[in-house]
């Protein structure tokens, strides 16, 4: 049942609006957290790391937190001691996303003084819901996590949460992470219900002038036409259909979903590109050593081939030990580095110019197997193995919760880390991947990393391999289109790919589009009617001089005319552009 409570957006549930306290021993609702814990207020102007605040964020905007004061917990005992701030009672409403923001930093006190040690440690923010239960229940949410560097100055933390019903006791936001003996700051922290219409309000203008151009077709008779025909061209009717956009949607696809009938039509109508559940995996298609399987990729690369969609290709190795077999992990490190050549060369050589993209060592930012037995080398050592056998194909990284700022191992910032790192052992990076396995999306969340991975790459940026994971289906609908219309309105994203998309038929749970009897349900309509939205279709007469202009998304498209003596059409291109394009069209 949807939520019928009034909903202040924007709001501060907790109160802490930046302002100044009246006095320096105010701490402005802040309660520590842990036995030893102890709070003082401090004057940030009077802070040491005042001047690492950023005065602009990655787009340039202004950004810095406008309190003038912040909290310290020093002489805390673990990494749940911290500070806790409550929550009214009855200010979180269930089913609405609520943003948490605010800057946190770490402090130690030995005896090189504060900015002793160099070290970056995890500061996280959760919310703590008590269930009211005699147990005393207790739900942890997390909200937000980043790496605070003692000589790094002040972080922005982030995130987002919600809530499936009212709570029955008490809520509190819990500020805490780093390990003991290590303080923790915390100013301008805000707790507020994200208004989701007025985002998408913002994204639909955004959209325009990203996605969209203003096109002139000037028509003529030309130069075998009869006056009569040249004479019957203004006032004459004109229909403009886009076939198709140059922005494409894809989903994954596996040898089981590919013999329904029912996937099979959704996937045809609504999806423009595949990628390979498992089929090309090194485990898949080497399971035991020299015992080679290629058969199940081909059959799907078939299935694409007759469709006409273009597959990515996932992936040619996969940095995480857990998703390496066996076999691989028993050879020697002489043997090993043969068999990643091997692999390089009998994949790549075997589909040239086949897969447009690759995910060439998957997941970097959470697994190190191949680094750790081969060198910090290895790992460019593909990309630069894959470049030469196969040039063609757009080489990228992939990972994933980069998106979600709730994981310290996977900010945007390592991210980058590791993309500079490639490139400077010569590995041609030449696309990101953000896999955008997600649940209850913050819409400016996935913005920031998004901004701050275009500024820093200059690379295009994919969504590899998107579900939302939410039981409630309208829910799921909402959420679904958080990230597609935060990716179609960014210009570094090029291209968004679902992780499935039927039930029962997914990695994740609560996530499909279509039912398993091939009903679309409400979060399948969503993604249908936005690809509605995002095509255009014109309709109109040539003015006098000849002229029919309309805006239009990037893509391709097809005119009509019909005159008082004929009908025509037409094929034309409309791409990437600031001025109008201009097209000559004869009849």
């Amino acid at each position: 049942m949807a939520c019928t409570r009034e909903v202040a957006f924007g709001v501060n549930l907790i109160g802490n609006d930046g302002a100044a306290p009246a006095d320096e021993a105010s701490l402005a609702g802040w309660a520590p957290l842990g036995l030893r814990t102890t709070l003082s207020a401090h004057d940030v102007e009077k802070d040491p790391l005042a001047d690492m605040l950023p005065a602009v964020d990655d787009g340039g905007r202004e950004h810095r937190p406008s309190g003038s004061r912040y909290v310290l917990a020093a002489r805390r005992g673990g990494v749940e001691d911290g500070l806790r701030h409550p929550v009214p009672a009855g200010a979180l409403v269930p089913r609405v996303t609520y943003r948490v923001t605010g800057w946190v930093a770490v402090h130690v006190q030995s005896g090189g003084g504060e900015h002793a040690g160099g070290e970056s440690h995890v500061v996280r923010v959760s919310l703590h819901v008590d269930d009211g239960g005699d147990g005393g229940e207790c739900r942890v949410l997390d909200c937000g996590a980043v790496y605070a560097g003692v000589a790094g100055g002040w972080v922005e933390i982030k995130g987002a949460f919600r809530l499936k019903e009212t709570p029955r006791g008490a809520t509190a936001v819990h500020v805490h992470g780093a390990p003991a003996g290590v303080g923790v700051k915390v100013m301008d922290l805000r707790v507020f219900a994200a208004d989701r219409k007025a985002r998408f309000r913002q994204l639909k203008e955004k959209t325009d002038k990203v996605r969209k151009r203003d096109v002139v077709l000037k028509f003529s008779g030309g130069a075998g036409a009869g006056v009569e025909a040249t004479a019957s061209i203004p006032g004459a009717a004109v229909r403009v259909v886009q076939m198709d956009n140059v922005f494409p949607l894809g989903t994954c696809i596996n040898g089981s979903v590919i013999q329904d009938p029912n996937f099979v039509d959704f996937f045809t109508n609504n999806f423009d590109w595949a990628v390979f559940e498992n089929e090309l995996k090194w485990y898949w298609t080497e399971a035991q050593r020299g015992q080679l399987n290629y058969r199940d990729a081909d059959a799907l690369l078939d299935f694409c081939d007759r469709h006409g969609k273009p597959a990515r290709g996932h992936c040619i190795f996969w940095a995480v030990d857990g998703s390496v077999q066996q076999w691989i992990k028993d050879l020697s490190r002489d043997d090993l580095a043969s068999a990643v050549r091997g692999r390089l060369a009998g994949l790549l050589s075997r589909y040239a110019g086949r897969f447009p993209h690759y995910d060439v060592n998957n997941e970097m930012l959470h697994g190190r197997f191949y680094r750790d037995r081969l060198g910090d080398d290895a790992a460019a050592l593909m990309f630069r193995e894959a470049a030469r056998l196969d040039p063609g194909a757009q080489l990228f990284v992939n990972d994933y919760n980069v998106e979600c700022a709730n994981d310290p191992n996977a900010t945007p910032e390592k991210y980058i880390e590791l993309i500079d790192a490639l490139r400077r052992g010569g590995a041609a990076v030449r696309g990101v991947g953000i896999q955008g396995h997600v649940s209850n999306p913050s819409g400016e969340v996935i913005c920031d990393a998004l901004d701050k991975l275009a500024a820093s790459t200059g690379l295009p940026v994919w969504i590899t391999e998107l579900d939302v994971s939410e039981p409630d289906v309208s829910l799921r609908a909402d959420d679904l289109e958080v990230v597609l219309r935060e990716a179609y309105a960014h210009p570094a994203v090029a291209g968004v790919v679902l992780w499935g998309f039927m039930q029962g038929r997914m990695w994740r749970q609560d996530a499909s589009l279509v039912d398993a009897d091939g009903t679309v349900n409400e979060a399948g309509q969503r993604l249908v009617n936005l690809r509605r939205e995002w095509t255009s279709d014109a309709r109109g007469t040539i003015d006098g001089d000849g002229h029919f202009t309309f805006r239009g998304y990037h893509g391709t498209y097809v005119v009509q005319v019909s005159t008082a003596t004929e009908k025509m059409l037409k094929t034309f291109t409309v791409d990437k552009g600031d001025t109008s394009l201009v097209l000559d069209m004869e009849i």
